[in-house]
């Protein structure tokens, strides 16, 4: 742990002593009349009140998070070229990590940091199948010192605050809790799913995607993605992030590891129309040529059978543990790959096929580029 995590950690430990109780996507180009936020830098912070734990959280993270905004974006009604917004954080004495769909296809993009300074930046490198990019800033203030991914994977309960520029509104936080772990998350218009992903009850908007969601130490345990409903938000986990990230910095790219199958959670009505005892793991239900799952025997479902008006897939092979891992659902399988393997790594594939338990190993490769 390094020496600007142990002081922050530090600060906001002391003031949390004795507390008790207390996925957006990046706004479309806005018109002129549109919402936006007045600095808070002008504030006299020598006449306030004292405010409480959150209050020391948001004044120990607020100079390092920045408002993003994409220029020559394309309006996604009006097809017009217009200017997108989000939120971003700095992650080392240049890099400042955002949202892929933040910044994806905009000319330039220019940072305000919440001292009001401003700055052009370089993309660094953006992995679609995260939604993380990371942009090179020319200026980052004194003030602003890297925020910390966290290495302790989050709890449901555990308190969190997200900070951001919510409909331009810089410098906002709003607070809640770590309310699921572990989710898959089904973007609208992309053909996969986001791994390994936090769910927050703390309230995120559009223009928050790609700001930092903080626990009350300070360090990151995601990075704001999207929300698909009222009261509740989601975000890409600091452990994904983790490995994402330093792979930005370096290559501008991240390759993550690839089946090559489609599958569904094995639940009742799988379990029943296949002959299974228990209603665990994941059915396999197409096997696509030439990737790993089909190097490796797999077999997919031949047929489906209705049940309660919905096709049910039958015959697949049913995966039940990788690498010893039991995976009792298809959110499992996704967060082992993501979290566990690379490409190229070999795994043991722990399956059911004609009533009997099998086991075959499987050399995983690299999602397609998009």
């Amino acid at each position: 742990m390094d020496e600007t995590r142990l002081s922050r950690r530090g600060l906001l430990a002391a003031a949390s002593a004795g507390f008790a109780g207390a996925v957006a996507g990046c706004t479309e180009p806005r018109a002129d009349n549109s919402i936006e936020g007045n600095s808070s830098h002008g504030i006299d912070r020598d006449n306030l009140a004292d405010g409480s734990t959150y209050t020391d959280v948001y004044e120990g993270i607020i100079d390092s998070v920045t408002q993003i905004r994409a220029f020559g974006v394309d309006d996604p009604v009006t097809g017009e070229e217009g200017r997108g917004q989000g939120s971003g954080f700095v992650i080392d004495d240049s890099h400042v990590v955002t949202n892929q769909h933040v910044v994806a296809g905009a000319e330039d993009v220019d940072l305000q940091y919440i001292n009001g300074d401003w700055s052009s930046t370089r993309l660094v490198g953006t992995d679609y199948y995260s939604d993380l990019a990371v942009l090179d800033a020319d200026h980052v203030p004194d003030a602003a010192t890297p925020l910390s991914l966290d290495d302790e994977r989050p709890v449901v309960g555990q308190q969190v605050v997200a900070i951001g520029n919510p409909y331009g509104l810089e410098g906002s936080m709003s607070a809640g809790i770590v309310s699921g772990v572990e989710r898959t998350l089904s973007p609208p218009g992309r053909q996969f799913s986001f791994s390994d992903v936090v769910q927050t009850d703390a309230a995120v908007n559009p223009g928050n995607s790609g700001g930092p969601l903080v626990d009350l130490d300070g360090d990151v345990v995601g990075v704001v993605n999207a929300t698909s409903g009222e009261n509740i938000g989601f975000a890409v986990s600091a452990t994904l992030a983790s490995r994402v990230v330093p792979s930005l910095i370096a290559d501008g790219t991240y390759e993550h590891p690839y089946m090559g199958i489609g599958l569904r959670t094995v639940d009742r009505l799988v379990a029943e129309a296949n002959d299974l005892s228990a209603a665990t793991g994941v059915i396999v239900t197409d096997v696509f040529a030439g990737e790993a799952a089909a190097a490796a025997g797999l077999r997919g479902s031949d047929e489906t059978v209705e049940r309660r008006g919905e096709p049910i897939p039958v015959g697949g092979d049913v995966i039940l543990a990788l690498d010893g891992a039991p995976i009792p659902d298809r959110h499992a399988l996704s967060t082992f790959l993501a979290l566990e393997t690379s490409p190229d790594d070999t795994i043991t594939v722990d399956y059911w096929r004609d009533g009997s338990e099998q086991s075959t190993t499987l050399t995983l490769g690299s999602r397609p580029e998009v």
